[in-house]
């Protein structure tokens, strides 16, 4: 593919699919840019050894290099282990759970959702892109920000006025796609050449890309839920280093010798007298010769900066402490693991109020692929699973009582933790249930009654006429 040179400077917008390509692949994140900076973090594939002195980097590189100690990862799998969607749901259209889950399932989603929220979590912006299959039924693509660009309309926060994919396919060719609301230009792998793409018609009237942004703001770039923590983890790596070089030089005890006449060599270099290792024993037949040792270093010093940096990210990245293992002591209770735990569940609830709203997009835009009423449905809503983990004694007894408030039985079913496709399933067990039951009922004794009478047999003994009466046959 030829890349036109130095992008496209644009003073108004574009108005040829090749000047909207230009543009937008201008957008995407450099080779240095720090989105793809948060990936290697997460990853743990930064630079090893950064801190060393050049000639502990010649000594130690066979023997460290290995060695990584990355929090980032944690960090960012700690807040994406808990956004799990469980269904869709629309108050006044039933049915709609049934038909989002079909549109789930057949992108495999329940995967993919999740690439979704962690690209967006660790570069800050992620895609997702809704489009017709050969048999027109809506597919559910997800995009990486590498991928991925796109342009807001003048003034708006959420409408797109276009977006272009670029990817490079299994034999290196670039492929790029670009959607606006009039139409869709594709440049096949097969072409060189930007202007000589297919234009076809956009039948949905709308770009079919959905942004998921982390941290959004009015203003600005969305940001990386690692700007903040790299500093901290750059700090860690260097003292770290610091003390895995300390315990090679200074770790083990130093001894010294006095009293021997130095040897030298040839060229009037001293000589060593001794090769010091630990099954090693010294000895001089000089009686005025003395042995010794220095202290060793002491290395809790850099264990108590370690464990001070850690809180500081575990403030910065509200992620638990015990979580990095700084806690000392005996474990904590359940109740101290809920209360630590606070931040953690807030800023994953946060989350979830904004990829939600995202997913709902995902949602009416497979309507509007089906040209389903349902594509203007602005009260959709994304269920969630929990995300506060909780005992399963404590989960069942909160239910409990909530049942005790008449809360519905199908959304007890939910709140425990029940799949949509689960409650489904309850819903007809319970009616083969209710139909196993009355044809028990059936086979027992049945209530006595009189002949020629579908009703009961009147009361016996002394219960007067007008008893008598008002149960005899009309």
């Amino acid at each position: 593919m030829i890349i036109p040179p130095n992008g496209y400077a644009a003073t108004s917008p574009p108005t040829t699919p090749k000047d909207w390509l230009s543009y937008l692949y201008g957008k995407l994140p450099a080779p240095n840019s720090p989105s793809l900076l948060y990936s290697r973090y997460y990853e743990g594939e930064q630079q090893k050894l950064a801190f060393s002195q050049a000639r502990y980097k010649n000594a130690f590189q066979e023997v460290f290099e290995q060695w990584r100690d990355n929090f980032c990862g944690m960090i960012i799998d700690s807040t994406n282990e808990r956004l799990t969607i469980d269904t869709f749901r629309i108050p006044d259209s039933p049915g709609t759970d049934k038909d989002a889950r079909e549109f789930w399932q057949r992108s495999s989603m329940d995967a993919f959702s999740n690439s979704v929220h962690l690209d967006a979590l660790i570069m800050g912006a992620s895609y997702v892109l809704v489009w017709a299959d050969k048999a027109g039924e809506p597919t559910i693509t997800p995009v990486s920000g590498e991928q991925m660009a796109v342009q807001y309309k003048a003034g708006s926060l959420t409408e797109l006025e276009a977006a272009a994919r670029f990817y490079t396919d299994t034999w290196g060719r670039m492929v790029a796609t670009l959607w606006t609301e009039q139409y869709v230009y594709e440049v096949p792998a097969d072409v060189t050449e930007w202007d000589k793409g297919k234009v076809m018609r956009n039948p949905l009237g709308i770009v079919p890309v959905v942004p998921f942004t982390n941290r959004a703001r009015l203003v600005g770039d969305p940001i990386s839920d690692l700007h903040n923590v790299i500093p901290i983890q750059d700090a860690i790596n260097k003292t770290i280093m610091d003390a895995l070089t300390a315990s090679e030089f200074a770790a083990f005890p130093q001894r010294w010798v006095t009293g021997l006449e130095i040897q030298e060599d040839d060229d009037g270099n001293p000589v060593e007298p001794f090769q010091v290792a630990v099954d090693k024993l010294l000895q001089a037949e000089d009686p005025q010769a003395k042995f010794g040792s220095f202290a060793p270093a002491d290395l809790s010093n850099y264990a108590a900066l370690v464990s001070m940096l850690l809180q500081h990210m575990a403030a910065v990245s509200r992620t638990p402490h015990h979580y990095f293992l700084v806690n000392s002591g005996s474990a904590p209770s359940g109740e101290s693991l809920i209360s630590a735990e606070a931040g953690l569940v807030a800023k994953v609830r946060e989350r979830m109020l904004h990829f939600g709203e995202s997913w709902e997009r995902v949602i009416r835009l497979c309507f509007a692929v089906k040209r389903d009423k349902r594509k203007d449905a602005f009260g959709m809503e994304t269920v969630w699973k929990d995300p506060e983990y909780r005992t399963e004694a404590q989960h069942i007894d909160a239910l409990l009582k909530l049942k005790m408030l008449n809360v519905p039985e199908e959304q007890l079913w939910s709140d425990a933790g029940f799949s949509a496709t689960q409650i489904e399933s309850f819903r007809e067990m319970r009616k083969a249930d209710a139909k196993a039951a009355a044809e028990i009922q059936k086979l027992g004794p049945q209530p006595e009654t009189q002949q020629g009478t579908a009703g009961p047999k009147p009361p016996q003994g002394n219960s007067g006429n007008v008893n008598r009466k008002l149960n005899e046959p009309k």
